[in-house]
Parts: structure tokens; C-alpha cells; sequence
């Protein structure tokens, strides 16, 4: 006989014994009872899911050309809080045992199932049973008898945590579920839509027998989707406690609409957008800790160590290192001055979304970028506890010199509560004025101490509850915007002569020093001495905060007489009016007394009728600009100088 002879009949056997397995089929229907199939399928279910199914619809059975068991409205559980209602569950049989007039599940799937899983306080749900009937199911002896494959369609998965206060909702479920007797593995695959964002997910269990027993098995899940894409690949064990150590991966296009997606609250202000993590993972109960970290965030990229405790109240604690830090993003939002830059922002400040979240983090970086300035070295540490948030600066290298100190934050009813205690040492005085309160007119080197609190609803607002005190002293500088020394030769020699340009000038110095005092907004100038090699100055009055305007009296006086045994020449002053563009104005009486020329004129402020007129012409010629009252009298005891030549 030919090999082709030989394959001949062997393929005219197999095909007997198709059609012969067909013909079976075609008259089991005659010879196995229908109800005796409905039953043997529940009870396989029954045994498979450890949940009582109740049909409260019409059942179906076929039997060719393929072998199927249909349910309507079918329920697993109890039927007052059932685990499972399913608009029709199907059966698919398996072909042999059929033959043999036996009656094994392949599959089973569920048409439009709702699922609802309910966890007690004690960590027991509805479906602990499910877990023991598949604990039971996976012995040598059941596991080539039990179906091990499921589908879902359509479905809908309500979860109820009574403990946390948790409640989700998962829908358009399709999934299909995995456990083949062949191999220990459990594999479950498919979509839902979760918090209206499709999601994709997958969750591969090396050893699904090791796991319904608590036991070691490796795992890996991936979910995938708009708002967060994530990947764990490690090992999970369930006693004597949860336990998962592995690989964590997890992105997001933008971590503040993940928060949002997630349920919690954004941080305030800008920034929280573009964000990665990848680290070694460790789950115990309720605490992740997160070892050799590398995260990105907004563009900045950091390494260290993570702990987040969901047990209770949400606490993320962790230290963190980065090379550059840019916070501009973070601040972006705030705004202390208006378009203009003349005056206070009046918008509304929130610290909503710090109250949700307890934080002890540790952050340094070797350079930090905050808008148009830039720190170096800097190590701070950020303390969060029921909406109390605290930074400490333990060390920050900017504007030239060191930076320490702390700053609190918290939300009140009158608005955010502000606490501050910083300390400047050694810093560029223009940079540092200038871009933390808008003072551009001071440059040199020196150290402020700044010691406040306040309370408002936005920055207007904490302007007028502003208290605390302030001190700066300072060293080899200069006042920029006005040349103090050539306003008191050009005065010494003609005071008369008027004031002139000067405000484009430098007024260098040696020494400055400043103490204040400051009540609900109102700034009251203890002291503010300048010495120069050429010129001293000194400062006494108010400013307001709020206004950002200034209300000074002083004295300036050159240091060297204009000629041996002549005194030095010596002005009063105020200045007055926006503390960007302050007006100074010398005293006129004092000009008056240094003129003689203008004696005449000393007599006659003496007379009440002629000072209003007197004093419109003093400020006429010394470039001055009205005010307010009247001028007060001549000092009747200064003599009055020999005339001079007519300016």
C-alpha cells in the first residue's frame, strides 16, 4: 500500500468519525434531557463562583451544531443584594464530553452584567466566596473539569469601600477573564470607562493558584488611557498582609487633570502638567514606598525617595534631589502687582486643594529658577498638615548672598493666614528690592531681617493687615535716581535758585541703615541714616503699604564746608508721593534763612496776611509744587546772613 493510500484512508476515518460525532450531536437532544443540562450547568457555576445563581427568566438549551446553555435575567448572590445581575448569561459546552453524553462548561459570558462589589470594614467583600470556590477549583482533581474562561460585555462594576467612604463606577465593561487548566496562570484583559475616560487594562497572574492561597506570584498590570498611562511589573503575596514589590512606570500629559480625574483636589497656583515617575515599588497594607526615584515634572527632573500612606489620611513623605529647578510654572499665577505695576493685585488668593493631602517633603536643587531670577544652591523643606503648610528655607544662595528662614500659609475666614521670618545676608540690594517689593532705588550690598504676618483675601488685602518689623542694613552703595550732593552745592551757593534735574543721578554711600515698625499697612521709620564720604542723610515718618506711598521728613548735610571754619551746609526735606516716583522737596524757610538776599522775605512770613502769597513765590523759585495749610513762622531767633549778589 502507498503512503497516498495510507493518507487516504486515514483522512476518509477522521472524516467518519467527524460526521459520526455530528450525527451524535444532531440526537443528543433526544437522549439528554434539557432540564438535566440546565442543572448540571448551574450546578458547574455554582461550584466555580461559590454563588448561588437564581433565574428569574427563560432558559435555552442547543445542542447542535454547537452545545450552549442560555440564562435570561440571571442572578448570582443573594437575591435581595445580589453580586451579579446579568441581562442573559451564556454557557458555551465543551464538544467531546457532549459526545460522551456528559454535561462541561468551555466558557461562560455575560451579556450586560451589573456588578457590584461591597467591602466591609473588616476587609471582607460579597465575593469572598468567588475566592474560595476558585481556590477549590484550581485542585489537580477539579481544574480540568471547571470552565476557566469568562467574558463580559457591556457591563457595569459598582465598588463600595464602607471603611475609606470609597464609591466607583465602571462602565461599558468588556473584558475577558482567563485561568486555563492547562497552566497556573490567570490572564484578564479588556476596556472600561472609568470617571468618563476609556481605559484600556490588562492583568497577567504567574501563579493563579499561589495567589487565591495568599501565596507568592509574580503579576503584571498595565492600564492605559487619556488621563494616565501606568505598568507594574513585580510580585504580590496576600499573607500575612498585602505585600507588592516590583517595578512601578507611570505618566500623565498633565498631573493637575489626573488629580482632577482621580478625585482630588489640584494644588493652587500654575504649573503640575507634563509629569513621569519610574521607581522600585513596595506595598505594604496600605503604605507605597518608592525607592530610587527619578520623576519629571513640568520639565524638571528629580531622584530620590517617596512614602505615600493611604491608610487613613492621605501622607506623601519623601526627600528629593535636582540638579535645576525651575518654579516659574508655580507661580505664574500669582501676581503681586496689577498690569501697571502701580499697585497692589486685588485678586483672589486660594489654598484650596492643600487640605486633602499631608506632605513632609525635603527638596534640593544646585539651581533654582523663579521667573526672571535665578538661585543657586538651595535646600528646603516643605511641611503640610490639615491645610497648614510651612516652608523652610534651610539655605538658598540668591541675588549674591544666602537666604534663610521660613514662610506659613494657611486658609482662615478672613482669608489666607501669612507668616514670614527671612533672613538676607549679604544680598545685591537693587535685585533683591526690586523684584521682591518693586524698590529699584537702592543698590550696594546688604543684609534685611523681614519678620510679618497678615490675612486677606488677596494681596491688596494682606497689604492692610500687614504687621511685623523690617531692618536693613547695607554697605558701600549708592541711592539711585537722585544726586543729593550736587542739589546741596548747587543750594549752598544760590538757595534761591531752584531744584533742578537731579533725579537722574547716584548718591553714593558708605553706611545705610533702617529699622521699621509696621501696623495694619501703615510702615513708621524708626530710623534711616545714610552716611557718605560727601553727604549724610537722615529719615523720620510713615508709609503706606497699601498706597505704596511715602510721607518722609529728613535732613541731608554735606560733610565738608564749602570753606575753613564754615559750617556744613544743612537742608531739610520731605519726600513725598509714590514710593516708584517719589517727589523730594527741600524746606523753603530753610533757603530762606541761607539767602540773605531774601532776609527781607523771612520778616515777612512773620506776618499771617502775606504767607499763602509769600509762599506761592517761595516755591515759584525753588521749583517747588503747592501744598496744603499754611507756612509756618520764620524762626525768629536766626540771624540772617549778609546779603549777597543778586542771583
Amino acid at each position: 500500500m502507498t503512503a497516498a493510500a495510507g493518507f487516504k484512508r486515514l483522512g476518509l476515518a477522521l472524516l467518519a468519525v467527524i460526521v459520526g460525532g455530528l450525527l451524535v450531536l444532531a440526537t443528543a437532544g433526544y437522549f439528554i434531557s434539557a432540564d438535566t443540562v440546565r442543572q448540571q450547568v448551574l450546578d458547574e457555576i455554582r461550584g466555580v463562583t461559590g454563588l448561588e445563581p437564581v433565574l428569574r427568566g427563560k432558559a435555552s438549551v442547543s445542542l447542535f451544531p454547537t452545545g450552549s446553555v442560555s440564562f435570561d435575567d440571571v442572578i448570582l448572590g443573594d437575591a435581595k443584594q445580589p453580586a451579579l445581575v446579568a441581562e442573559r448569561l451564556t454557557a458555551r459546552l465543551r464538544f467531546f464530553p457532549l459526545l460522551l453524553g456528559r454535561v462541561e462548561i468551555a466558557d461562560v459570558s455575560l451579556d450586560r452584567p451589573n456588578i457590584s462589589v461591597e467591602v466591609s470594614p473588616n476587609g471582607q467583600s460579597n465575593w469572598s466566596g468567588l475566592i474560595e470556590a476558585l481556590t477549590r477549583s484550581q485542585s489537580a482533581a477539579q481544574r480540568l473539569a471547571a470552565f476557566s474562561e469568562m467574558r463580559i460585555e457591556g457591563g457595569t462594576i459598582a465598588i463600595r469601600d464602607q471603611a475609606r467612604k470609597i464609591t466607583e463606577t465602571l462602565s461599558g465593561v468588556e473584558f475577558s477573564l482567563a485561568w486555563p487548566s492547562i497552566s497556573k496562570s490567570f490572564g484578564a484583559t479588556g476596556r472600561f470607562i472609568w470617571r468618563d475616560a476609556p481605559m484600556d487594562a490588562s492583568l497577567t497572574l504567574a501563579d493563579f493558584p499561589s495567589v487565591l492561597a495568599g501565596n507568592r506570584s509574580g503579576v503584571k498590570l498595565r492600564v492605559s488611557g487619556k488621563p494616565v498611562k501606568a505598568a507594574f511589573e513585580g510580585a504580590i503575596s496576600l499573607k500575612p498582609t498585602l505585600k507588592v514589590e516590583g517595578t512601578l512606570a507611570a505618566d500623565a500629559a498633565s498631573l493637575r487633570n489626573a488629580l482632577v480625574w482621580a478625585g482630588q483636589k489640584p494644588p493652587p497656583g500654575g504649573g503640575f502638567g507634563r509629569f513621569a515617575i519610574k521607581a522600585r515599588t513596595n506595598v505594604v497594607a496600605g503604605t507605597i514606598s518608592l525607592s530610587t526615584v527619578n520623576v519629571e515634572l513640568d520639565g524638571n527632573s528629580a531622584e530620590g525617595v517617596l512614602t505615600f500612606a493611604a491608610d487613613g489620611r492621605q501622607t506623601l513623605q519623601g526627600t528629593l534631589a535636582a540638579d535645576t529647578l525651575d518654579l516659574t510654572p508655580y507661580v505664574s499665577t500669582v501676581r503681586l502687582l496689577t498690569t501697571n505695576e502701580r499697585t497692589w493685585s486685588s485678586g483672589s488668593i486660594t489654598l484650596e486643594g492643600l487640605a486633602s493631602l499631608d506632605l513632609d517633603l525635603r527638596l534640593s536643587a544646585a539651581n533654582v529658577v523663579i521667573s526672571n531670577a535665578k538661585v543657586g544652591r538651595t535646600a528646603i523643606a516643605a511641611n503640610l498638615r490639615g491645610g497648614h503648610l510651612v516652608v523652610t528655607v534651610g539655605e538658598a544662595q540668591a541675588y549674591g548672598g544666602v537666604i534663610k528662614g521660613s514662610m506659613a500659609f494657611a486658609e482662615s475666614d478672613q482669608g489666607v493666614e501669612m507668616k514670614s521670618q527671612l533672613q538676607f545676608t549679604d544680598v545685591d540690594l537693587e535685585t533683591c528690592l526690586g523684584q521682591l517689593f518693586g524698590l529699584r532705588r537702592l543698590e550696594g550690598k546688604g543684609s534685611m531681617s523681614l519678620n510679618v504676618e497678615a490675612t486677606g483675601k488677596s494681596v491688596l488685602a494682606v497689604t492692610r493687615t500687614l504687621d511685623g518689623t523690617a531692618t536693613l542694613t547695607g554697605a558701600n552703595g549708592a541711592l539711585a535716581g537722585l544726586n543729593v550732593e550736587q542739589l546741596l552745592r548747587r543750594l549752598e551757593r544760590r538757595p534761591l535758585s531752584g531744584g533742578g534735574e537731579f533725579r537722574s543721578g547716584r548718591t553714593p554711600y558708605e553706611k545705610i541703615s533702617i529699622a521699621l515698625k509696621i501696623a495694619k499697612g501703615t510702615v513708621t521709620v524708626d530710623d534711616v541714616t545714610i552716611d557718605g564720604a560727601a553727604v549724610r542723610l537722615a529719615l523720620a515718618g510713615t508709609a503706606s503699604v497699601p498706597e505704596r506711598e511715602l510721607d518722609l521728613k529728613g535732613t541731608a548735610a554735606l560733610v565738608a564746608p564749602a570753606r575753613p571754619g564754615a559750617t556744613p551746609f544743612e537742608l531739610p526735606f520731605i519726600v513725598q508721593g509714590s514710593w516708584d516716583d517719589p517727589i523730594v522737596l527741600p524746606d523753603p524757610e530753610a533757603l530762606i534763612r541761607h539767602s540773605g538776599a531774601a532776609a527781607p522775605l523771612s520778616k515777612a512770613l512773620q506776618e499771617r496776611n502775606a504767607r499763602d502769597s509769600v509762599r506761592r513765590a517761595i516755591e515759584r523759585l525753588t521749583g517747588g509744587t503747592p501744598s496744603s495749610g499754611t507756612i509756618p513762622a520764620a524762626d525768629q531767633t536766626a540771624t540772617p546772613e549778609a546779603p549777597q549778589k543778586a542771583e
